[in-house]
């Protein structure tokens, strides 16, 4: 199982990636241990995760997601938030 998660980060950016462990990733990110864009930027909040069944879908659903202006990001989690 993968999943496509998005994070905030501490200067307002969005950063979207996958994963097989959410919350191993999340504290990789917030350690500065997870990647050069959320090292520099840490990461403050996980804003939204999403289940894919193997790594080739997560990779295509993080692609579309990434070409996503941050408006769309933003009103794409609200709208999850309320979903749930």
């Amino acid at each position: 199982m993968y999943y496509v998660y998005l994070l905030k980060c501490s200067d307002g950016t969005i950063y979207t990636g996958i994963t097989t462990d959410i919350e191993r990733r999340f504290q990789e990110h917030k350690s500065g241990k997870g990647g050069h864009y959320t090292s520099s930027r840490k990461a403050v909040k996980l804003l939204y995760t999403e289940k894919q069944k193997d790594r080739s879908s997560a990779s295509r659903r993080e692609a579309e997601i990434k070409k996503w202006d941050r408006e769309k990001k933003l009103h794409f989690v609200r709208e999850a938030a309320k979903r749930k």
